[in-house]
This record gives C-alpha cells, sequence and structure tokens, in this order.
C-alpha cells in the first residue's frame, strides 16, 4: 500500500513537473516582431529550455539536465525517495528501465542505507545519481561505463517489479 501511494506521488510529481516546465517556458517567449518586419522565409522550432525533454539520440552529459529534473522533483515530492522511487520516476520520463541499476535501500543489517545510488547506463558512459541525508541530498554526474557493462560498483539489487 505504502510502495502504491509512493508510485503515485511520483507520477504526481513528474506530471507537476512537467506542467511547470512547460509553463515557465511559455512565459519566456521572446520579444514580439513588429508588425511591418516581414516573416523570415525559414524559421526553425523553437528550442523547448534545456534539460526539459530526453534526447534519445543525445549524449549522457546532454541528458543529464534532464536527468537531474526528475531525480530533483522526486525528492521534492517525496522528501525521502527510495532507491524504487527513482527507478519508477526515471522510467515513467522515458529513460529504459533494462539499462538502469539501483543499491538497497537498507544494509545488510536491515539498517536504512546512508544514500542509495541509481544509474541509466547511457552508450558508454552512465547518468549516475546518489540521494541520502548523510551524502549531502542529491547528487549526480556522467561518468564512464565499468568493463562489466554497467555503471555501478559493488552489489546492486535486482529491478523486478
Amino acid at each position: 500500500m505504502v510502495r502504491g501511494r509512493r508510485v503515485a506521488q511520483v507520477s504526481m510529481a513528474l506530471a507537476v513537473g512537467a506542467a511547470l516546465t512547460w509553463g515557465l517556458a511559455a512565459c519566456t517567449g521572446s520579444e514580439p516582431v513588429a508588425p511591418s518586419t516581414p516573416p523570415p522565409s525559414t524559421s526553425a522550432a523553437p528550442e523547448p529550455p534545456a534539460g526539459s525533454v530526453l534526447l534519445p539520440d543525445g549524449t549522457a552529459e546532454e541528458n543529464l539536465a534532464y536527468f537531474d529534473s526528475v531525480n530533483n522533483g522526486i525528492v521534492t515530492a517525496l522528501g525521502a525517495p527510495w532507491g524504487r522511487d527513482f527507478i519508477d520516476g526515471l522510467t515513467a520520463a522515458g529513460f529504459d528501465r533494462a539499462n538502469m541499476q539501483v543499491t538497497a535501500d537498507r544494509t545488510s543489517v536491515d539498517l536504512e542505507a546512508d544514500s542509495v545510488q541509481f544509474s541509466v547506463l547511457w552508450g558508454e558512459e552512465c547518468l549516475v545519481g546518489q540521494f541520502g541525508p548523510k551524502s549531502g541530498g542529491y547528487h549526480s554526474a556522467v561518468r564512464p561505463a565499468l568493463g562489466t557493462g554497467g555503471c555501478l560498483v559493488g552489489a546492486t539489487r535486482p529491478i523486478d517489479w
């Protein structure tokens, strides 16, 4: 029951975050062009704000801002999210669950972990996130993929839900 509520909260946070991003983007338009100016013959589509969309053909570095916006939205919505919350949120935001890894929320002696790490393999690089009260909140980085083909060193938990 608690997990279902957390998934609903994560989904709501993502929806609110997306709405705010697009709403703010709509408020930051350019200066209007005077009516006497003829329209340009070729016009490019306006660029969305940096980090507001997943770029499937982009690099890990180009997708880091979006990765961060999703994860910061999860932290804001839940306060103290678990690993599953990040995986579910990233999946809902368009990242490929098959390329993700996450560490355990609890230690081998059943204590709450100081932090949870999670990652998305992106080509030969990794988007890596970490969250926990003892690690100073949320942090992220782009790192090279490991020789094993994964992103996280050490034990990870199966993403089997």
